[in-house]
Parts: structure tokens; C-alpha cells; sequence
């Protein structure tokens, strides 16, 4: 006969160790050999090792019978039997590829005997929301019609049509699960499987709401308030907790991801928190110098012109862009300047700027432009 395990020892834990100890020393060896997380070549035999103590000293019955004789017994499946047959699958964690090392675990405490809470979280949803620029720069507060899965108001999730709507699995007898037990050579060999009739829950519904079928969702379109952060640029996203699909069976709603696109500005280019912005200023005011009206976000802005600017000559006002998203302060504001020709002159502006071309010695610069 092989010399039976060591599950204290296999644990890292004594004797006397409780529950809390026993748990939380298997939380920590099984994410540390899970075969997913660990590629070394005896990271898998090592994980099902761990896993066939626990499954041991986590049930009362198993770790008080391996307490007295030192064994699991034959009872329950030659020790590793036990963990052998048990059903895993239900403990995936959901896209992640992984298990739930705290559902496997409250398994092994629970006792196979109780049925599990299998309320589905909802699923999470997208919005994609478009907003100006000023509603970029300065916050607003938008409403938002969302067509979604709610909870079901008739039966308030449990899609039941009543309270004596729920009534006990008399399949698995309210366990949850179903075990079924095959003498084998090697002796009794066990297995325990999700209770395909109440999937697990160790009840099911005789009486379906007849507004869910059962569901215990509705769909519905339900209008929200979002608030658009003062500095939001496209790519920004804003999560609405529980603004999602309601969950199945009174589970726990997902969440609503608003995804920001701000629309493209008429006049205002955008880069980062800065602004940039074309403006036509006259001849007479690049050569002397003036004042230009300038356009920004919160109105209109006095821009000094000093006297020979040239085209294309960006200027920039300080504090006139969009508010810094995580901090405090603003973006510039970069006005670029071009010399704006007018379309049509009287003969009088003709006969000053031929003789303004006749005294600056370009000749021929303005005769050829206005013929």
C-alpha cells in the first residue's frame, strides 16, 4: 500500500491550524503552481497535490477521519480520488482563463452538500458620446438615452412569478451537486458534478414571471446624466458604475464605459490642452503695429500687434486653452497671423500704394497686382 500524504505538510501548516490558516496557505500555493502561472514541468503535479490536501482538510468529515487514522479513507475516493473527480469547471473565472481560487476553496469549507450562488454579474456596456470643444474645455453635463437589460420590476430579479415560485432541486436535493460513486480495481472512486437540472444553485424555478420568462431582466431604455470632465479630449472614457446590463437572477449590474469624442472645431484646432487659431490682420497693421480681435473659447481677446509683423507669425496667450485634465492650470492659446489682401480698392488706395511702392523702391510690386 502506498504510504499515504502528508496534507499538513504538503500545506506548509500544523495540525492545529484553523480554517483562516488552512485557506489562506492555499491560496498562496495554489497561485503560485497553478499550471497557467507556473511553467515549470512539476508546477501541475505539484497543483493537484495541494489541491487533494485541501480538498481533505477542508471538509470536516475528511480532515476529522485523516486526523484519527491518518488517512482520507477509502470512503472517499483513495484520498487523490476524491480530488480527482471533483468538477473544476465551475470555477473558472470568467475571461480570464484562470480559477477562482476563493470559490474552489469555499467549496472544499462548504461542504459539496450546498448549492452555490450562480448570479451572473451583468455585462458591461459602451457609449459612445460626441461633444464640442468648449464642452471639452470647461466640463458639462450631458443626458444620455441607453437602451439596456434592467431588473425585472414584477418579479425584482428572481424570475420568479412568487415566493413559492423557488422551490428546492429534488435532483441534487438542494446540494447543488450530484455525486456518483464506481468500485473500481483500485477500489471506490468518487466523483461530484454541477447538478445539470439547477445548474448548481441546489433550486430552480417552478413558476416564471410572466413578464420575464424567468430571466428576471426586462429590457428597457433608461436616460442618465453624465458628467463630461473640465479637459476631456477624445479617447477619454467615464465609467458609470452599475449603468450596465442588469445581472440574471438579482445578480450584480455591469458597468457603462462612455467612450468622449469631441467633434472637430470650425475655428480651433486642438492639440493636447493647447488651442491654435488662423487670424487675417490688414497691411497697414503688420507694417505700423495695432490691435487684432481675436477669437478664444470664453469670448472675445485683444491681441497687440507690434509693427512689422509677417505672415504666418504665431503669437501665444497664455491661459486661453483648455484646462489641464488631472491638474490645475490651462493650455495657450497660439494665434497664427496672415496678411489679409482685400478683394477690391477704391482708386484713391490704389494711387497710396503706388505711391507707397514708388517710395519703398519695389516698383512694379502693386501695378502688377492691381493692374
Amino acid at each position: 500500500m502506498a504510504k499515504e500524504k502528508e496534507y499538513y505538510k504538503i500545506l506548509g501548516v500544523g495540525r492545529n491550524a484553523s480554517k483562516e490558516e488552512i485557506k489562506e496557505a492555499y491560496k498562496k500555493l495554489a497561485k503560485k503552481y497553478h499550471p497557467d502561472l507556473n511553467k515549470n514541468h512539476d508546477a501541475t503535479e505539484k497543483f493537484k497535490e495541494i489541491n487533494e490536501a485541501a480538498s481533505v482538510l477542508g471538509d470536516e468529515n475528511k480532515k476529522s477521519q485523516y486526523d484519527q487514522f491518518g488517512t482520507a479513507g477509502s470512503q472517499f475516493g483513495g484520498g487523490a480520488g476524491g480530488f480527482s473527480g471533483f468538477d473544476f469547471s465551475d470555477f473558472m473565472s470568467e475571461g480570464r482563463g484562470s480559477f477562482d481560487f476563493d470559490s474552489i476553496f469555499e467549496s472544499f469549507f462548504g461542504g459539496r452538500g450546498r448549492g452555490r450562488d450562480r448570479r451572473q454579474r451583468g455585462a458591461d456596456l459602451r457609449y459612445d458620446l460626441g461633444i464640442e470643444l468648449e464642452e471639452a474645455a470647461f466640463g458639462a453635463v450631458k443626458q444620455i438615452a441607453v437602451p439596456r437589460l434592467e431588473k425585472c420590476d414584477r418579479c425584482n430579479g428572481t424570475g420568479a412569478e412568487n415566493d413559492s415560485g423557488i422551490v428546492a432541486c429534488n435532483e441534487c436535493n438542494g446540494r447543488g451537486t450530484t455525486t456518483k460513486t464506481q468500485r473500481t480495481p483500485f477500489g471506490l472512486f468518487q466523483t461530484t458534478t454541477t447538478c445539470r437540472r439547477c445548474h448548481g444553485e441546489g433550486k430552480y424555478i417552478k413558476d416564471e414571471c410572466h413578464v420575464c420568462d424567468g430571466t428576471g431582466v426586462i429590457k428597457k431604455t433608461r436616460k442618465l446624466e453624465i458628467r463630461i470632465p473640465a479637459g476631456a479630449d477624445t479617447g477619454t472614457n467615464l465609467r458609470v458604475h452599475g449603468g450596465g446590463q442588469a445581472g440574471e437572477k438579482g445578480g450584480q449590474a455591469g458597468d457603462l464605459y462612455v467612450a468622449v469624442h469631441v467633434i472637430p472645431h470650425k475655428i480651433f484646432k486642438r492639440q493636447d490642452d493647447d488651442i491654435y487659431v488662423k487670424i487675417p490682420i490688414s497691411f497697414a497693421t503688420a507694417v505700423l503695429g495695432g490691435e487684432a480681435d481675436v477669437p478664444t473659447l470664453k469670448g472675445t481677446a485683444t491681441l497687440k500687434i507690434p509693427a512689422g509683423t509677417q505672415s504666418n507669425t504665431v503669437f501665444r496667450m497664455r491661459d486661453k486653452g483648455i484646462k489641464h485634465l488631472d491638474d490645475s492650470g490651462y493650455g495657450d492659446e497660439n494665434v497664427e497671423v496672415f496678411i489679409g489682401v482685400p478683394d477690391k480698392i477704391t482708386k484713391r488706395q490704389k494711387e497710396l500704394l503706388m505711391e507707397f511702392e514708388k517710395e519703398s523702391g519695389k516698383k512694379g510690386l502693386f501695378k502688377d497686382m492691381f493692374g
